[in-house]
């Protein structure tokens, strides 16, 4: 669960201090959205093509949808005369922000291959306030925590925000709108009501409502997809007080069915690697520093930036699976992309 140690947020009278209250927890909020992604893409990578493919297709989904709420904080942080900024995360490490139970340490977050425990991991990270405990076919469900949660955030910067005055919304402000890509996901924030709607829509996508697993276009919710995979059970409607159940449908997953990535490869040592697989490392990292910097771009108002930011995505993928079927020292491991940034490897300059 996303937990974050709760300060005190500035409603009083003072615009400047609330403006500037808004913009720090929307950088944070971005952060956050940012640093979901290289977790959640080590393990999608992972699969071999034609494995575990329904689990797959889930982790694809959510990996999408977290750029678009990327975007969306971006275009909210833009319209109140912000400047975002894509710092690349470390792993493992925590997210952005106070993230951990309070008083105690935050949450870490690893790069996995696709495995029970990431999956458990997707979940501890999209975990809503109250989960939704649905009937498992031969399997007890675990007991969940209460604790503050990444959409408790987003309900304090809604109310945060919809104290600020319409003055301090900046109308056209470097927003990124769905002609690059993500066509009918992504919109312009010209003012409240417009950040509203972004924030409701990252939340359902992400936690589902109190009521239901499913988000505002009645499609399975993160956390809910993340469980899918993990308890190998497809989400389904049923006659019980909840409305659903896990299974009895399987996703067919075979958690052997997976390359034998290492974990955390940022960690690893691959000065002792064959060259092949130090190759494959430099590629990986010159990709992903491409995509950083041209998010970069397009959160500050490049134009035509993102498409090219998606790109970079699709080229990370392609040096990701040169570099899970490259061995290592020891040829029974492979390493995938260690998410390493750096302004010398990209293709561009930011």
């Amino acid at each position: 669960m996303i937990r974050l140690e709760w300060k005190p947020i500035a409603t009083g009278t003072d615009t400047d201090a609330r403006l500037m209250n808004a913009r720090s927890m929307l950088q944070t909020a971005i952060g956050v959205e940012f640093g979901t992604l290289p977790p959640y893409l080590y393990a999608m990578f992972s699969i071999p093509p034609g494995e575990n493919v329904e689990a797959a297709a889930r982790l694809k989904s959510v990996v999408l949808q977290e750029m678009i709420h990327m975007c969306l904080a971006c275009n909210i942080l833009n319209a109140l005369d912000g400047k975002p900024v894509m710092t690349p995360p470390v792993y493992p490490g925590p997210l952005p922000g106070d993230i951990g139970p309070p008083g105690g340490k935050p949450l870490t977050i690893r790069l996995l291959r696709f495995s029970e425990e990431a999956m458990k991991q997707g979940m501890s990270i999209e975990e809503p306030v109250e989960p939704l405990v649905f009937p498992i076919v031969n399997l007890l469900a675990a007991a969940q925590p209460k604790a503050i949660t990444i959409g408790e955030l987003y309900d304090a910067l809604d109310q945060l925000l919809a104290s600020l005055p319409p003055e301090a919304w900046i109308k056209d402000c470097r927003q990124i709108d769905d002609s690059q890509f993500f066509a009918g996901q992504l919109f312009p924030v010209n003012g409240y009501e417009d950040a509203k709607r972004a924030i409701h829509d990252i939340v359902s996508e992400g936690e589902g409502a109190k009521d239901t697993p499913l988000d505002f276009q009645n499609e399975v919710a993160h956390y809910y997809r993340f469980g899918e995979c993990f308890y190998n059970k497809v989400l389904t409607k049923a006659n019980n007080p909840k409305g659903y159940a896990w299974g009895p449908k399987t996703l067919g997953v075979d958690w052997s069915k997976v390359y034998p990535a290492i974990p955390d490869p940022c960690t690893h040592d691959f000065s002792k690697d064959p060259p092949a697989a130090k190759a494959a490392q430099l590629a990986c990292d010159r990709a992903y520093s491409q995509m950083v910097d041209e998010l970069q771009r397009a959160m500050t108002g490049e134009i035509g930036r993102l498409g090219n930011a998606v790109r970079a995505m699709f080229d990370l993928r392609m040096a990701a699976r040169v570099a899970l079927t490259t061995p290592l020292a020891d040829p029974s491991l492979v390493a995938g992309p260690s998410f390493r940034y750096s302004p010398l490897n990209a293709g561009g300059q930011s």
